[in-house]
């Protein structure tokens, strides 16, 4: 993986000779204060304009404005016309089209595809401020403000919706976003190193077509590309852990021979949609990597044929390390997507220039007292790192920030600690001192050269990896560190604790328990059955034992009582009815009752989302006789699913007492404390069959809290 210029390194633009803007302006006349005629980048968000770096758009405009452009907002703009678009005139160089921190999907519509009533990103937590689909919708706006801009798409949305895509919502495959927003260019990833570069070549003179060399970026063409080798990308498979290492680049019969099995001299009848593909007869020289793309099935194809969709979703997990990752390309219609391999990520250096920016670190003043419900759960808190080497299936973490962790420094993180406490109403309490995960601080693979060539999808699954630096040390010392400076009277860890990996570092759990939690402790088992648990790619329960052995341990050393609060997720693939009623069991024999549930929400471009659509286990390769996924579909068995992990809720005793039945496990119905279920029914919880009494809901007390279950406005998918 060739080294990246670093991003604070190009000669800043002219503009910088206006210094920094309090806020970035949000209006003419914010424009007229600051003596501006004019803004460089416009960008245009779902969110509300909060200046701080948990928010996208913050960190994107302020990350530009240190390279010396001018750069406005337009933040949850009017888009039932273009006048909104138009606030702020044409943008010298681009707009910038996000719809937010969340998809805007996710952001308004419920696993059951009910419409919330809040946006955590709103003033008032008022919903309804966005479009659906903002990405789309706000591109055609620009477009109709400013035929003429160039415009570039990115944050969450767009990066998970840059290939064909399977929509939840509407129950099939769309085409990528790029068209249907018909933008320029699109970033996907954190996109701090790619839009720099945009923005300083296109204020050089270059236009937004010439623009197809930058990593992290996709684009379409009409042609082929000259120069480059064109790969099938059904001749790719992933050497399997016990044998051999198999070329990648080895040709394959159409049936699909065995890993090493020698190439077929015929060409295999091109699949439906694929009739552009160029099918070798030889092997890919090395020399010849670096321009080599993979052409993909082409949208119709996968919209068409659910098993050529989880093979396009392996090929295009396959291909995402940074070290490794060829281009990839898809037909659409007579157009070709095209994806750079992802951005090589931000160094330690970087990462601290991008955080340690003039954030104001509050909502931009118009907002006036309106309570912004994310910000207010963020303000306090710091981030320390991206990324995530999980690989969790159902997650957009790895998919939108990567497996390579990118850590900051212990300075750096100190001064923005510091900068918190000086901020109005910090009470002492840093609220988070996290990311993605709680843990992942610093570690790294062993090994430069074995990461650039590993293609895992997870360091930690099936276990985790000997050549994965477990090390918890330098977080253990940051840790100390941050509860040790003046003024801060306890550092909080609300990020998800990986705690397979916690247990390698006894010492991490102990600095955990016995500081940093205050009281509760969310972890994420998610499910506790192989069959969901295989497809999630998540630990089995023994890590969870032992880390709860741990943590109670060290609690009770420090004299506080404290509780682990487990989450999990209902009707994932590869979960059965056993498996719900298994975990039901489990909850209610460790006294858990959750208020609230998650059931699994099928996002874009997740792997589990692959396996939801097409019945296919991407995790292996696929083939027509691949392994076939149990997924629990519909709204009924979701239902079920979701009433499992309720089991103590009156309003969900008539669903389990009928599947108790039909499972053959009435003998869990009654009113003894072994039971599941009572077999009375309290009146007006459901209605329907028992005895209809007024008593109260009996059950084992053991001392232990409900279950919280609220949405956090960074959780994702």
């Amino acid at each position: 993986m060739d080294p990246a210029p670093d991003i604070f390194a190009y000669r800043r633009h002219w503009a910088a000779r206006f210094g920094t803007a309090p806020f970035l302006p949000m209006s003419r006349a914010e424009m007229d204060t600051l003596g501006w005629d004019s803004c460089d980048i416009i960008i245009v968000t779902g969110d509300a304009y909060v200046d701080h770096p948990s928010f996208g758009m913050a960190i994107v405009g302020r990350v530009l404005e240190a390279q010396g452009f001018r750069v406005g907002i337009i933040a949850q703009p009017d888009w039932h016309s273009a006048a909104a678009f138009a606030a702020l005139g044409r943008p010298n160089l681009f707009f910038g089209i996000t719809a937010g921190n969340m998809d805007s999907m996710v952001n308004r519509y419920t696993a059951d595809r009910r419409v919330r009533s809040d946006d955590a990103y709103t003033p008032g937590g008022e919903g309804g401020r966005r479009p659906d689909r903002s990405v789309i919708v706000y591109a055609q706006r620009a477009r109709e403000a400013f035929r003429d801009a160039p415009i570039v798409i990115g944050g969450i949305e767009a990066s998970l919706r840059r290939i064909a895509h399977f929509d939840y919502w509407s129950e099939k495959v769309r085409r990528s976003v790029l068209l249907d927003a018909r933008a320029d260019l699109l970033v996907y990833g954190n996109g701090e190193r790619q839009l720099c570069e945009i923005a300083h070549r296109l204020a050089a003179g270059e236009s937004i077509d010439q623009l197809t060399d930058i990593r992290g970026t996709a684009f379409t063409r009409k042609t082929a590309a000259a120069g480059w080798v064109e790969i099938d990308s059904t001749h790719l498979d992933t050497p399997g852990p016990l044998a051999p290492a198999v070329d990648p680049y080895a040709m394959a019969p159409a049936g699909g021979a065995a890993p090493g099995a020698a190439p077929s001299a015929a060409a295999p009848t091109p699949a439906a949609g694929t009739e552009r593909v160029v099918r070798f007869v030889r092997r890919v020289k090395n020399t010849e990597r670096a321009r080599s793309v993979i052409r993909m099935p082409s949208h119709e194809a996968v919209a068409a044929d659910p098993v050529l969709y989880a093979h396009a979703s392996r090929i295009l997990h396959m291909e995402a390390n940074p070290g490794n990752a060829r281009a990839l390309v898809q037909r659409h219609g007579d157009t070709d997507v095209w994806l750079n391999p992802p951005p090589i990520p931000l160094t330690t250096k970087e990462m601290d220039w991008v955080y340690e920016r003039a954030y104001h670190r509050a909502p931009h003043p118009s907002y006036g007292q309106a309570a912004i419900p994310a910000w207010k759960m963020i303000r306090f808190s710091v981030a320390i790192q991206r990324g995530c080497f999980g690989g969790c299936t159902f997650c957009s973490i790895t998919e939108h920030e990567g497996r390579i962790i990118q850590s900051r420094s212990e300075e750096s993180v100190v001064r923005e600690i510091e900068a918190v406490r000086d901020t109005p109403g910090f009470t002492g309490v840093i609220s988070d001192l996290g990311g993605p995960t709680a843990n992942m601080y610093r570690l790294a693979c062993r090994s430069r050269e074995i990461e650039s060539a590993c293609r895992r999808p997870s360091c930690v699954y099936p276990g985790i990896c000997p050549n994965l630096d477990t090390d918890h040390s330098p977080l253990i010392r940051l840790y100390r560190r941050a509860r040790a400076l003046p003024g801060i009277k306890k550092v909080l860890i609300a990020s998800g604790v990986r705690y397979d990996l916690a247990i390698e570092s006894p010492e991490y759990v102990k600095e955990l328990a016995q500081h940093h939690t205050g009281g509760y402790l969310k972890i994420a088992p998610e499910a506790l059955a192989e069959g969901p648990l295989s497809k999630m790619m998540k630990p089995g329960v023994a890590a969870y034992d032992r880390f709860k052995e741990l943590f109670d341990r060290y609690s009770k050393e420090a004299g506080k009582e404290q509780y682990l609060i487990p989450y999990f997720i209902a009707a994932h693939p590869g979960t059965s009815d056993q498996d719900m009623l298994e975990l039901a069991l489990w909850l209610k024999k460790n006294g858990f009752r959750a208020d609230q549930v998650q059931a699994f929400l099928p996002g874009p471009m997740a792997t589990a989302t692959a396996m939801y659509h097409s019945g296919r286990n991407p995790l292996r390769r696929i083939t027509r006789t691949s392994e076939e996924v149990l997924i629990p579909k519909g709204l009924k068995v979701r239902r079920l699913h979701k009433a499992f992990l309720r089991y103590h809720d009156p309003a969900n005793w008539p669903v389990l007492r009928e599947a108790l039945r039909r499972m053959g496990r009435a003998d869990l119905i009654g009113n003894a404390r072994h039971h599941l279920i009572p077999a009375w029914q309290p009146a007006g919880t459901g209605g329907g069959e028992g005895q209809r009494s007024t008593r109260p809901f009996r059950t084992q007390h053991t001392g232990l809290p409900r279950t919280p279950r609220s949405r956090p406005p960074g959780r994702r998918h």
